[in-house]
């Protein structure tokens, strides 16, 4: 994560080009889908394969499925600094994505047994595994470039594609997979998803290790770092990284885990502020913005990432699935609204930040993070009005609004996601822009913890019914409508000290 800029001040090797990009960047854009392809089967399904599995389908098991997939989120966020780390210091970017595409898929097959100490276990490898591959895939993108290379942000923007359209299509097949495959109980169809997953993340693997010879050297181990003995030690770091994250998915729970968060941030903001006392005020007041930024961050995913919990109880228990034909639509396919209006509606966003942008009128970096909260507020008033407005006699609510829901927060989404790394960029200390942007994914982390456990709260001991998806809902409302609105209202205040970063 921190290279992508001091690795493109190097020579660039000359590429062969291809659709007027460098062709090693279509070698990694196939890498990322099929990795983001098994991330997704996997991100949709593991809540509801806890519950069926491991409750026999009783509700009881949503709240530690919630608390589950809640931890898995926030660990996954929280592994990639280390990544980073790893192919900075010690084996390059090219050995580091190839190992931990090994580790991923060797944890994509371990969830198909059916033992929840399987589970955890498989998880744990998903999480070190996409710790190490995740960062430093998209660091190699812009080493595809020089610094000052007008393709460079199309090049990322293509690359983006690659990630939303691996999110779009694993939904689809693999929901399709959970319902129509097999005449087996439904556990069961969920390993097949899982299986679809690891065949998905060994087509990652293989893409790259056939591919990465187009890169001409780029992602390759220092001088002096070339030696294979260095791989094994980092193996061995990977071994032991193994338990220690079974641990804080088992041992400590997501109540534990939100307290080593929690510590770490305080940590991470204590530096920050440190580091920029020494370079004086303006820098402080701008370290100040960036936490006072993050802090509303963690608001925002935390009820973004319900998608892998409350949403998909309500998809399967409280929504009235059936189409024409007596047709069942797949609790999965939900999870492909987000992708497919990433795709529909970020070059609307750009669009519109442009027109304002001409006419002096674009929102400032504070006022975007408040309407992604408020938009993101907005699809849980939707579902809001649903549960307590359309609840039919069946005790199911219509389909569009989970639907609009989902429209609504990826709206918020493009308001606040694309503009958060490049704010930390401009904001941080010059010495520690690496770690800000660690604190920066921590603060995902922390709000993807905080969702499962909102999300057994909701659900409780008896699962997500009505009354409880109601008042849930409008507690999430109130306080992202609230969060947002404070947001807008200090908006002058963050702006000033940002001391002119736009």
């Amino acid at each position: 994560m921190t290279t992508t800029d001091t690795a493109t001040t190097q020579a660039v090797p000359q590429y062969p080009q291809l659709l007027g990009h460098p062709r090693p960047l279509w070698m990694l854009f196939m890498t990322e889908f099929w990795e983001r392809f098994a991330f997704y089967s996997v991100s949709w399904a593991l809540a509801l394969y806890i519950v069926a599995q491991f409750y026999h389908g009783d509700s009881s098991g949503q709240a530690w499925a919630s608390a589950i997939f809640g931890a898995y989120t926030a660990l996954i966020y929280g592994t990639g600094i280390f990544g980073g780390w790893v192919a900075d210091k010690l084996i390059g970017y090219q050995r580091t994505i190839l190992l931990g595409a090994a580790v991923m898929a060797a944890g994509l097959f371990v969830l198909m047994l059916p033992e929840r100490v399987m589970l955890l276990l498989g998880l744990a490898l998903v999480i070190v595994g996409d710790g190490l591959f995740k960062p430093n895939i998209s660091s190699m993108v812009g080493q595809l470039y020089g610094r000052d290379d007008p393709r460079r942000d199309r090049g990322f923007t293509l690359f983006y594609m690659g990630i939303n359209a691996g999110a779009l299509v694993a939904p689809l097949l693999t929901g399709w997979m959970a319902v129509q495959f097999t005449d087996t109980p439904l556990e069961q169809n969920y390993r097949l998803v899982f299986l679809a997953a690891g065949v998905g993340m060994l087509l990652s693997l293989l893409w790259f290790w056939f591919g990465r010879r187009q890169l001409k050297g780029v992602g390759r181990p220092a001088p002096g770092a070339e030696s294979r003995l260095r791989v094994l030690w980092v193996f061995a770091g990977a071994v032991v990284a193994v338990p220690v994250v079974y641990w804080l998915l088992s041992g400590i729970g997501a109540d534990g885990l939100q307290w080593v968060l929690g510590l770490l941030f305080v940590a991470v903001a204590a530096m920050l502020l440190v580091e920029a006392a020494r370079h004086g005020r303006v820098q402080t007041h701008r370290v100040i913005a960036m936490l006072i930024i993050f802090a509303f961050n963690v608001l925002f995913w935390m009820f973004y990432y319900q998608l892998g919990t409350t949403f998909n109880f309500l998809a399967e228990n409280l929504v009235d699935r059936k189409m024409f034909g007596g047709w069942v639509f797949p609790v999965g396919w939900f999870q492909s609204v987000s992708p497919l209006a990433i795709i529909v509606l970020a070059p609307v966003v750009a669009l519109t930040w442009g027109w304002l942008g001409k006419r002096r009128c674009e929102p400032s970096i504070p006022r975007k993070f408040g309407l992604g909260l408020i938009f993101n507020a907005v699809g849980f008033a939707i579902l809001v009005y649903a549960l307590s407005r359309l609840l039919g006699a069946n005790g199911l609510i219509p389909f569009w609004p989970l639907v609009m829901c989902y429209v609504m927060q990826t709206v918020g989404e493009l308001c606040l996601s694309p503009i958060g790394l490049s704010m930390v960029t401009k904001l941080a200390p010059p010495k520690l822009v690496g770690f800000a942007m660690g604190g920066w994914f921590l603060s995902l982390a922390v709000g993807g913890n905080l969702s499962g456990l909102f999300a057994s709260r909701i659900t409780g001991e008896h699962g997500l019914t009505a009354a409880a998806a109601l008042g849930g809902f409008t507690f999430s409302f109130w306080l992202l409508a609230g969060a947002g609105v404070l947001l807008l209202l200090i908006a002058p205040l963050v702006n000033k000290l940002m001391h002119g970063v736009k």
